[in-house]
């Protein structure tokens, strides 16, 4: 029992430890157990990754063989992790190979096409959320506006009031981009560092115990 539940939540706490404590003493000894954590990362990251495609074919295997709605996608991505495995292994991944000219032609093409897809989304979204109906919404709108007028060519047309000595629209786009968005986003990046801190001492001192599954 105590090798089930104890004993992770003592490697837990004594590696937080550890690791909180040489970040904030310029040693060596505190570089040679950063390095070596490193190292060990490495080796537990190659592990994991055995053990996520062991997990991958064993769901797409058993898609195939129960012939459930679309196993033949499920096929086809056995064949493609299979084929891109041997040409890596007789190939290598350097540049100008057929690893690399697989992955450029295809998965990299496939990619671009899903994101572009999800433009006309953003595009859904912000018309939704760009409706007038309130201060905010106004002061949003507003703001997205100018920002892509100032992010295009035509932005230094419409800046006809520059005559007058006002900023043009690229020269506010960028006062919005830098000022108050880069306040929001730093706010944001406080919040987050914030919540990962308390779930960083959650974990170490063994409040939190999900990673140790229904146990």
């Amino acid at each position: 029992m105590f090798w089930k539940k104890q004993f992770p939540l003592v490697i837990v706490f004594v590696m937080g430890v550890v690791m909180a404590v040489q970040y904030f003493i310029p040693h060596s000894a505190s570089e040679f157990v950063y390095d070596n954590y490193l190292k060990w990362g490495i080796t537990i990251g190659i592990f994991g990754h055995i053990l996520g495609y062991f997990s991958f074919f064993r769901v797409h295997v058993m898609k195939v063989k129960k012939k459930t709605p679309n196993w033949g996608y499920s096929l086809l991505a056995i064949f493609c992790a299979i084929g891109m495995i041997i040409v890596a292994a007789l190939d290598g991944r350097g540049t100008g190979g057929y690893y690399m000219n697989i992955y450029l032609y295809t998965s990299a093409a496939i990619n671009a096409t899903v994101f572009s897809l999800l433009a006309f989304y953003i595009s859904s979204a912000a018309y939704r959320a760009f409706r007038a109906r309130s201060v905010q919404a106004v002061a949003l709108l507003l703001a997205a506006i100018i920002v892509m007028l100032g992010r295009v060519p035509i932005g230094n047309y419409v800046s006809v009031w520059t005559a007058i000595g006002l900023p043009s629209t690229y020269d506010i786009s960028q006062w919005i981009l830098n000022v108050p968005n880069m306040a929001a986003k730093r706010a944001i990046a406080l919040g987050v560092g914030l919540g990962s801190l308390l779930m960083t001492l959650k974990l170490i001192l063994g409040i939190e115990r999900t990673y140790l599954g229904n146990q």
